[in-house]
């Protein structure tokens, strides 16, 4: 069987979900396909227990979408993003810099959602759109190219006719290594952990990162949980030490958070159970193939430092559909291709760039570099100018 579509979306992630609204409020016609059912609440095996925060100019795509509304009253906002270096001899503070999104904008730096509540919000809003065919428990197997279409054959055995082909299928894209489209991989032995957190002292919308060795501690805000103060955690070390404390009994895990955390908010109590993701840096050698554009992590992969992944992800998203409006008869040609990966892989390549040299300085070691860094941190600070095209340049504004 044969199926004809304006647009197929291989994967049905976050970043995934998100294009085929987008495109389906567009006009467009969908077919967004993904190997994985949905899990769409916490406690369910295989939920995804990430956040994500959406920075400022994501959420016009999502607006666009008619996404937004279904999000907004579960966002918790990112009004400040706190930095503490807490590399002395002993885990305390020794400076603390608050990035005050009021200093460049009467809105905050961006608003934070659990994964698994963004996909079940998602899919919901695709039942609304006539146009949009969501194919759960179904992969991409195959991918074949010519100047007029892409033919991708699916894990059921039907065949999709695509005038655009969007690979938002992971870091490990079937459709990328069927286009043969080489990547760059940096590993730094570290792995993520991941997991909720309530705690006495309110967080006061203030995103958080702990920086001491290893990688860093980061507190991201989350809507109250029963009255209670609650927020995400990506705890970034070396691999080994991360599944070390994946492994201790909830008390003596929930005692090394706070210390790590320097106690901030207070103690620390576990609220969700805890998950473990690698980091790596990685990045496609082109943007687009054939009839086909590579989108999110398909393209592009960093550590979670500075909220940038999926905003990457959805300026890929806005670049593209600027480009569809363009010129809806030249949806997946080769000049819209071609102009899509001019416009995104030089943007790309300087932000995966700039993580990197982050996260670099995140894991420092010895004293004399921890001390380098902080004298950094105070550096960069205490230049107004500076402070502010820093905070612009994170959230992709000029």
């Amino acid at each position: 069987m044969r199926i004809s579509t304006d647009i197929l979306i291989s994967g049905g992630g976050v970043a995934g979900l998100t294009a085929a609204a987008a495109f389906g409020t567009a006009g467009f016609s969908v077919i967004c396909a993904d190997p994985t059912p949905p899990v769409t609440s916490p406690e369910a095996a295989g939920a995804d227990l990430r956040t994500t925060a959406f920075l400022q100019p994501s959420v016009s795509v999502l607006d666009d979408a008619g996404l937004w509304q279904r999000l907004q009253p579960y966002a918790a906002p990112l009004q400040i993003m706190r930095i503490i270096d807490a590399g002395g001899p002993e885990v305390e503070p020794r400076v603390i810099k608050d990035f005050d999104a009021a200093e460049i904008s009467d809105q905050p730096f961006g608003w934070n959602l659990p994964n698994w509540l963004l996909r079940r919000e998602m899919l919901a809003r695709l039942v609304e759109l006539p146009n949009v065919t969501f194919l759960s428990g179904i992969a991409t197997k195959a991918l074949m190219t010519r100047q007029s279409e892409a033919l991708v054959t699916l894990s059921d055995g039907r065949k999709v006719a695509a005038r655009l082909l969007i690979a938002a299928d992971g870091r490990d894209s079937t459709m990328r290594e069927a286009l043969e489209i080489p990547v760059k991989t940096t590993r730094y032995g570290q792995k993520a952990l991941v997991f909720a957190v309530t705690h006495p002292i309110p967080h006061q919308n203030v995103s958080t990162e702990v920086h001491r060795s290893g990688g860093p501690f980061t507190l991201v805000p989350l809507p109250d949980r029963d009255g209670t103060p609650c927020s995400a955690v990506v705890w970034m070390e070396a691999g080994p030490e991360v599944v070390r404390l994946a492994a201790m009994p909830v008390a003596e895990f929930e005692a090394a958070a706070s210390l790590r955390s320097c106690h901030i908010l207070g103690p620390l109590t576990l609220a969700s159970p805890r998950s473990i993701w690698p980091i790596v840096t990685q990045i496609a050698a082109r943007m687009s193939g054939e009839r086909t554009a590579l989108l999110a992590e398909a393209a592009h992969v960093v550590p979670p430092i500075g909220a940038q992944g999926l905003n990457m992800s959805l300026a890929d998203l806005a670049c593209l559909l600027e480009l569809a409006w363009a010129d809806r008869e030249g949806l997946g040609n080769a000049k819209m291709l071609d102009a899509y990966h001019k416009r995104r892989h030089l943007d790309v390549q300087a932000r995966v760039a700039g993580i990197d040299a982050l996260n670099r300085a995140s894991m420092l070691q010895g004293q004399g570099l921890r001390d380098l860094r902080a004298g950094a941190l105070n550096a960069l600070y205490s230049l107004a100018p500076l402070r502010k095209t820093l905070m612009q340049a994170g959230l992709g504004i000029r």
